[in-house]
């Protein structure tokens, strides 16, 4: 296209901040919806083309005499006459005839290595004024390509003070249309930008800094830009900065003029950085953690900062790396305690804080410790239980009177939260110091129950899934002000749609929790009036090992009774506990031995072991047991020695013990029907 020159070209004391009345800056407190949103809502949207920008929205401001510019003239740097008139003045001279803006780019281009060439880039040298003013008429221009060909050469050459404040706006402004990323990559404006954060003052240019940040912001929604910024540095510089304002904060007891509206930025582009895992490593080497940590401390009651730091330790927290950096940071705990309180109603930030402490205490017990001796750990995710549950009722209760749900729904908003914290709960329960304490409460237990009488798994799988977990691991727990061991039979009947459900997780977390129960009297009278006992036996041709395992606990535990040790014989219960241990014994040492333990039990009064387990289970358990107690425990390679060691140690001490006195039994009380085979030497 050819250049549209403005009448205006001339004159040098217009403000191109100046773009609209809703994105200036009123004094040092308000700032555009679009900047000082760092969620969602700040998201990038369609706009006209900005060569439609009037003169007055798009002029740079020259003022030549400024002080700085003043205090600069004393150490100017004298330029090599002859490359100034041979080489730059007719690239000016070419750049003011030029009709065609593509044209006019290409000499843009041809300017900038000469400028480069010549050692005329920075701000010590004569003529910059002249060069400035010439850049400054082109700007008028309003051609995207050409502005941020001439904003690259003007952060070049170091401006200062409004005019590094407006050409910060003319990129961010270019920024805000998604088209123009593919013009910002070839030009790699992004250089420049990172530049002016690394070199610049922060409290002398906070506003040049905020629209710098707006750009890279945009940028760094764009993958395609991710590794460019990773290579130039950007986690770093951005972290530096963060310490700045942390550290000015602590100094001066005060926050600098827009430190929130920056840190929003600031916090919204790290947090599209860590998805990479470059970013990942450097942010653990360079412990930005508590950096990170203490940003929420110091700003706690600005929302979208806050939202933006959990969305950055939601990511980090599911790798065990950054999980293991930020559970030993022990100001997290009371911090993330201090969120959940005051945002308590506001989901999209409350949901981020408690995933964030799932996946600190999944593994780590010593997480699980700190957090619960914080003071009021228990009662705020009590309130959040209590506040969550409610409002998930409101809103069952307002997707029932429309339409049916669609099959893969997703969960509503307070579902979530309580996915979430019932995962807290499942995992601090495993805690021998804390579990106990939580099966004591009424109210948790009271609420857990109420869940799972409420929901479905076919509508709720993961909560459903979630809340018997946490009632599995409270279960484990035999103390006299359990709650658990109080309800354990109105458990027990909850558990029942569960088992009868097609979901193959579900049944497991029943069964676990029938594995706790039944060591009680009264539920292994309750398995058997409800056939319980029929399903545990089908679920030993799983062949899925952990079902096989939990099914098996429950008919040990049936064993002790001497009345139901009959039920083995029904629904081919003895066989099917013979294929398990052939199946999983080699490498379950576990599982072998709870098999060994339940048919010791069923076969206490033995007077023949044909009669009692059938021939065929009988032969196969001699040949089975003769060949496990000969061999080593087989591990794959997986394991680490310290593992490997604790595998044998138990197969010793806990399989090996059992599986003889079993293997001596039959032996003792077998009728041969044929000569076992003479083994060959």
């Amino acid at each position: 296209g050819h250049l549209k020159r403005h009448p205006l070209q001339l004159t040098y004391d217009g403000d191109f901040s100046k773009i609209t009345e809703q994105e200036m800056f009123k004094g040092v407190t308000s700032v555009p919806f679009h900047l000082r949103s760092g969620g969602d809502q700040g998201k990038r949207r369609p706009r006209a083309s900005s060569s439609s920008r009037s003169p007055d929205q798009s002029r740079l401001d020259i003022r030549a005499g400024s002080k700085a510019d003043l205090q600069e003239k004393n150490t100017e740097i004298e330029v090599d006459e002859v490359f100034w008139n041979t080489r730059i003045v007719p690239i000016l001279h070419d750049l003011e005839k030029e009709e065609n803006i593509e044209m006019v780019c290409a000499t843009c281009t041809q300017l900038h290595h000469a400028l480069e060439e010549g050692n005329m880039l920075g701000n010590k040298f004569k003529r910059r004024s002249v060069l400035l003013k010439t850049l400054y008429k082109l700007v008028d221009v309003g051609s995207d390509l050409l502005s941020l060909k001439l904003a690259k050469i003007i952060l070049a050459l170091k401006v200062s003070g409004k005019n590094l404040l407006n050409v910060c706006k003319l990129i961010f402004k270019i920024s805000r249309s998604e088209k123009n990323d593919s013009l910002i990559r070839n030009d790699s404006i992004l250089e420049s930008l990172l530049e002016v954060l690394r070199s610049e003052d922060l409290q002398a240019n906070t506003e040049a800094f905020l629209y710098c940040m707006g750009t890279i912001k945009f940028i760094s929604g764009n993958p395609e830009f991710l590794h460019e910024m990773m290579g130039k540095g950007a986690v770093e510089i951005l972290m530096s900065l963060i310490k700045q304002v942390n550290e000015n904060t602590k100094k001066s007891g005060t926050c600098l003029p827009n430190s929130g509206h920056l840190l929003v930025q600031m916090t919204a582009t790290l947090r599209n950085l860590v998805d990479s895992p470059l970013a990942r490593s450097k942010l653990l080497s360079i412990n930005a953690l508590p950096q990170l940590c203490t940003v929420m401390e110091q700003h706690i009651g600005d929302k979208d900062v806050c939202t933006n730091i959990a969305r950055i330790f939601s990511k980090l927290t599911s790798y065990h790396d950054c999980c293991v950096a930020l559970a030993s940071y022990s100001r997290c705990y009371a911090l993330f305690l201090n969120l959940i309180n005051k945002y308590q109603k506001k989901q999209d930030l409350v949901v981020r804080v408690v995933f964030i402490l799932g996946n600190l205490t999944a593994k780590n017990n010593q997480a699980r410790e700190q957090f619960s001796k914080e003071k009021g750990s228990i009662p705020t995710l009590l309130s959040l239980f209590h506040t969550f549950y409610k409002l998930d009722l409101h809103s069952g209760k307002r997707c029932g009177e429309g339409d049916e749900r669609p099959e893969a729904r997703r969960p509503a908003q307070a579902e979530d939260v309580l996915i979430k914290l019932t995962r807290v709960l499942a995992n601090l329960a495993i805690h021998p110091g804390v579990g106990p304490a939580i099966a004591a409460h009424s109210h948790i237990v009271g609420l857990l129950l109420a869940t799972l009488e409420s929901k479905s798994i076919d509508d709720c799988e993961e909560l459903v899934i979630n809340t018997t977990a946490t009632i599995n691991n409270l279960s484990y727990y035999k103390v006299k002000n359990s709650i658990i061991q109080d309800r354990k039979l109105y458990i027990a009947e909850l558990l029942l749609k569960l088992l009868v459900s097609n979901n193959m997780d579900g049944i497991l977390e029943a069964v676990r929790v029938f594995g706790n129960l039944s060591q009680d009297h009264d539920i292994c009278d309750f398995i058997v009036q409800k056939n319980v006992h029929k399903f545990m036996i089908a679920l030993l041709d799983a062949k899925h090992q952990d079902i096989c395992f939990s099914a098996c606990g429950v008919l040990l535990n049936l064993t002790v009774d001497r009345d139901k040790r009959l039920i083995l014989k029904e629904g081919g219960g003895i066989k099917k506990l013979v294929d398990c241990l052939r199946d999983f014994g080699p490498t379950d040492w576990q599982l072998a031995s709870l098999v060994c333990k339940t048919l010791w039990n069923f076969s206490e009064n033995i007077t023949n072991a044909s009669s009692c387990f059938g021939d065929e289970a009988a032969n196969t358990l001699l040949a089975l047991l003769s060949s496990f107690l000969d061999e080593e425990l087989a591990l794959n390679g997986s394991f680490d020695q310290d593992l490997k060691n604790y595998h044998k140690l138990h197969w010793e001490t806990e399989f090996r013990p059992v599986a003889q006195q079993l293997l001596n039994r039959i032996k003792n009380h077998h009728t041969f029907l044929e000569p076992l085979p003479i083994p060959s030497f």
